[in-house]
């Protein structure tokens, strides 16, 4: 595999086999999250460019239509035999696009071999039914029966947090119910996505199965009202689905959508152990992931034992070069966005806030932050922090906790800690979260599960099985075997 590296300047640019990039296209300049430094551009594709990858991507999708679930599968394999031969200069591409540290990168680039692994047994497994249609007096003589089919071209908006793992979340279940697709990356996971498209091509695709535009909110938008665009799958903000749906229109939707993750933390909970994968979910990737812890809610019984040892859990991570194998919090992934956490840390201590672990910006760099008496009007309780800072709530009852909990515009995966069956119960019945683990943090993922939020968190469900039902419809067959008398 072909990689630049940051000793030389890259242009990271739209890849559709057998066409160039747009005329006259904008660049927009790429620093380093590590250390700010310029290391390329990226072309903004614009309505120019997506036209050109759909319409490459429309005359794949009809030839490949015909394709038989066994060709698929084939397909998907060679995409994770070609990930697995260049995983280490994957996660490298990661690590210095993203910020995320290496070690990271190196997981994130293995796990992505085994979605399309899981991806590759699930396809098989897909199936229809047959409809009892004599159990209407009309019915009599008739056969029912269903099966699913692809939508056509589905448009995939991806984030830059996890470059690898969100973009095969969405190729790869489109493409193995049949579908071709057109990506639009995030501005810091263009090279890594184009870089896969050419893995993909280089490994026996078809050409256009697989294009990538690259750019910014003129692209996406673009990509999502294109005429010829047939399902929109997105993962980002809330404020861009909004965007994003209503360029979209009248055409299929899926979106994972923003999130304010709730931990909560009862009195009879294994506290160290809480503390510690609390502490994970909230700091590592610079909190930088959706499901990120962000409120931690306590009760008040265990309140000041449980934040000495969520203290000590967060201080003993490693803050660092994304390029040091020992880092767990990393850079952010630009400067502007490492500011716009600390202003939200100054908002909090502005509206009463006491700081139990101070944060330290060096660069775009945030080490973790742990603040207590958080106001309800203050950002880091309403809105999604996206960085390395936690705020912790006590509260008494459990009919509290849920209801602070739910007090968010949000919905995604959510987690309680507990040792009592009813507790964990009752939790599970009133949390409005689409997704919820208990003794396990909120930031704890498998692919194999629906994933998905309730409220402004998004629409529909991702996750192996659940993303391929959901980028594919059903279609009804009825057959007449007698004739009527």
């Amino acid at each position: 595999m072909d990689v630049q590296h940051s000793d030389s300047l890259f242009i990271a640019e739209p890849f559709v086999p057998g066409h160039s990039k747009p005329k006259g296209a904008v660049l927009k300049t790429f620093v380093r999250p590590q250390d700010g430094v310029h290391i390329g551009d990226i072309v903004e594709s614009g309505a120019e460019g997506v036209a050109v990858a759909v319409a490459s991507s429309r005359a794949a999708f009809r030839a490949f239509k015909s394709s038989s679930i066994h060709d698929r599968m084939a397909l998907l394999k060679q995409a994770s035999d070609a990930i697995r031969g260049s995983a280490a200069d994957i996660a490298k591409l990661i690590c210095e696009d993203v910020g995320k540290p290496i070690k990271a990168a190196n997981f994130e680039a293995n796990r992505g071999c085994d979605f399309i692994d899981a991806c590759i047994a699930a396809v098989s497994q897909l199936r229809g039914e047959v409809l009892p249609l004599d159990a209407v007096a009309t019915g009599r003589g008739l056969t029912g029966f269903t099966k699913r089919v692809p939508y056509g071209v589905v448009g995939g908006i991806t984030p830059f947090n996890a470059p690898v793992n969100l973009l095969l979340q969405k190729v790869m279940p489109a493409v193995a119910v049949g579908n071709a697709i057109v990506v639009k990356p995030a501005l810091s996971g263009s090279r890594v996505a184009t870089q896969l498209a050419k893995l993909f091509l280089e490994a026996g695709w078809p050409q256009g199965l697989f294009n990538v535009v690259t750019g910014d909110r003129e692209t996406a938008l673009a990509l999502a009202a294109h005429p010829d665009v047939d399902a929109i799958s997105f993962t980002g903000g809330t404020a861009a689905g909004h965007d994003l749906v209503r360029a979209a229109g009248a055409k299929k939707f899926v979106a994972e959508l923003g999130s304010n993750a709730a931990n909560i933390v009862l009195g009879d909970a294994d506290l160290k152990f809480a503390a510690t994968r609390i502490a994970s979910a909230g700091f590592e990737a610079s909190g930088q992931q959706c499901i990120s812890a962000q409120r931690v809610l306590v009760q008040r019984s265990v309140l000041g034992e449980f934040l000495a040892l969520f203290t000590a859990a967060a201080k003993a991570m490693k803050v660092g070069l994304a390029s040091d194998p020992a880092t767990d919090v990393g850079p952010m992934v630009h400067l502007a966005a490492a500011e716009r956490v600390m202003s939200m840390v100054e908002d909090a201590v502005a509206k009463g806030a006491t700081v139990a672990l101070k944060p330290e910006r060096d660069g775009a760099t945030v080490s973790p932050g742990i603040l207590v008496d958080i106001a309800k009007n203050s950002r880091l309780w309403k809105d999604e922090v996206f960085g390395p800072i936690v705020a912790v709530v006590p509260f008494d009852m459990i009919d509290e906790a849920i209801e602070l909990a739910n007090d968010s515009d949000f919905g995604l995966q959510g987690a309680v800690f507990t040792q009592g069956l009813s507790h964990a119960l009752r939790f599970a019945e009133d949390m409005d979260v689409g997704s919820l683990w208990i003794n396990e943090a909120s930031r704890f993922r498998l692919d194999m599960y629906p994933f998905g939020g309730v409220k402004q968190s998004g629409i529909g469900r991702e996750g192996v099985v659940y993303a391929m039902e959901e980028l594919s419809q059903v279609k009804f067959i009825g057959i007449r075997s007698q004739p009527l008398s």
